[in-house]
């Protein structure tokens, strides 16, 4: 233990038992539930009230007798010859009966049609001589017997044929490779842990011979009753599991134990299973191994069945590889050993569901760009039609066409909250005016330099004055508003104030 420990981590556990304490399973008291798979890969179905279809079963003798248990075809088998040679030995001795061959048998210038035949002993010896190609040479048929020889003849057909479909079922029988599948282990249990970041169901085969399975090919079904939207309830429904189909994973190289992963994922019918559900689910999960002998040629197959109570969850097989002098050696006494991993409880689609909730640390400030953009827009606009309020009405006029528009488009940008609002005209030196200068400045300074362009645009607008290029400096608060005007401007509004 603290060898294992020291080479897995001191928060493993090793668990012997399939019904662990951390793999969900149902309490050993509970009574146990009927298996649609055993173990062993027998189908617990049996046919009944077949009617008249149980016809067909002689349709096709010779599986029919191959199917049947070793018992029943041993006893088929000694029949069969049995009655086969006793019904022979009946009719010679019939032929030398209708003949009276029996009566002077001890006749020597009678010419009998099976020479020392004097008795139904006499005549049975003479079929097993026959069939069996013995040939003692006391007891022989004769050329004057033409019903004897339609007879011989009739016995060595029969014969063959007897021969050839007894001894081929026995042959069949005897190299059938289900025995083959006795060499071949599944794990007791199955788990359900982490490979690669993704939660994935488990389970580990095995080969105890040293000869290959060739072209060996795994398939997992799950067993499960459902009911389907319409309201048709579909008993022990199947369902097939996907093992690597797509990448090739099912196609095994089984020299050597190999742990068999499904991925659980949202196509995979345990998208929701959790640690807590798996304690009231109903399933099996029926594991079919396929391949080739590779001595005699024929194909096997092995199968097995996990219940929900055989899945162990937070659970991981223990390595049985190891590498010695010269070779690999496999310790198949942990085979089926398992040892407990730090695994989430929750299923695939909670962890997705909660990976897809917003974190407030994530969170980006753009937001709140744009909302400090969007007052800073509107309280420009604020300050421009403050500030031309002040003008002589002849310009306000003026203004108002040619403003109208821009600032139309100015409070649709903000509302909004578009960025490029900020960059219309010159509002976006008025950001970077508040952005570098203190709370108390703040306020004046933007008003301030939101009426100085609007001066300029004044200016423009007249058409009978020229384009003041002017440096791009700090507006000082002591700056008079009408310093920035026009000398035509200014004269006008000294006419007016005065």
């Amino acid at each position: 233990m603290s060898a294992l420990r020291r080479k897995f981590g001191d928060e493993y556990q090793v668990v012997g038992s399939i019904r662990g304490g951390g793999g969900g399973g149902r309490s050993s008291g509970q009574r146990k539930r009927q298996r649609f798979v055993d173990k062993n890969g027998r189908c617990n179905v049996q046919h009944g009230n077949l009617g008249g279809e149980s016809s067909r079963y002689l349709t096709d003798l010779f599986t029919t007798l191959v199917d049947l248990k070793w018992r029943w075809n041993l006893l088929i088998f000694l029949l069969t010859y049995t009655v086969a040679w006793l019904v022979m030995a009946s009719m010679w001795w019939g032929i030398a009966y209708l003949r009276g061959d029996l009566y002077r048998a001890h006749d020597q210038n009678y010419n009998p049609c099976v020479a020392n035949v004097y008795n139904f002993p006499s005549a049975f010896l003479f079929f097993i001589e026959t069939e069996a190609t013995i040939g003692y040479g006391h007891r022989y048929i004769t050329e004057r017997c033409p019903e004897g020889i339609v007879l011989f003849l009739f016995q060595s057909l029969l014969g063959s044929i007897v021969d050839a479909f007894l001894i081929g079922c026995m042959f069949i029988k005897m190299s059938q490779p289900k025995k083959r599948a006795e060499t071949l282990m599944f794990s007791r249990a199955a788990v359900i842990s982490k490979r690669d970041g993704k939660l994935c169901l488990m389970f580990r085969v095995g080969n105890l011979r040293n000869s290959h399975m060739v072209s060996a090919q795994i398939r997992c079904k799950l067993i499960k009753s459902r009911q389907t939207p319409e309201g048709e309830f579909l008993p022990l429904d199947q369902c097939e599991l996907d093992v690597g189909f797509g990448t090739g994973a099912d196609q095994l190289f089984l020299v050597s134990p190999l742990t068999i992963c499904h991925e659980i994922n949202p196509k995979s019918p345990f998208f929701c299973l959790s640690q807590r559900s798996l304690r009231n689910e109903q399933f099996e999960i029926v594991v079919i191994l396929e391949g080739i002998v590779e001595t005699t040629g024929m194909t096997c197959q092995a199968r097995t069945s996990y219940t929900e109570d055989e899945v162990l969850w937070g659970h991981r097989f223990l390595p049985v590889m190891s590498l010695e002098d010269g070779f690999f050696r496999v310790d198949y006494s942990q085979f089926h050993a398992t040892f407990e991993v730090p695994t989430p409880p929750y299923s695939v689609k909670e962890q997705e569901e909660s990976l897809a909730l917003p974190s407030p640390l994530n969170t980006p400030t753009g937001n709140n760009r744009s909302r400090r953009e969007q007052t800073y827009s509107l309280d420009c606009i604020d300050i421009l039609e403050e500030k031309s309020s002040k003008l002589p009405s002849k310009l306000q006029k003026i203004i108002s066409r040619k403003e109208d528009l821009q600032m139309r488009v100015l409070r649709l940008s903000s509302t909004t909250n578009v960025e490029k609002a900020c960059s219309t005209g010159d509002l976006l030196k008025i950001q970077q005016i508040s952005s570098v200068t203190s709370p108390e400045e703040g306020d004046e300074r933007i008003q301030l330099k939101a009426f100085k362009i609007k001066s300029e645009s004044l200016a423009r607008s007249t058409g009978n004055l020229e384009l003041q290029q002017k440096p791009h400096v700090m507006v000082t608060l002591g700056t008079r508003l009408e310093d920035n005007l026009p000398a035509k401007f200014r004269k006008m509004n000294t006419n007016r104030l005065s």
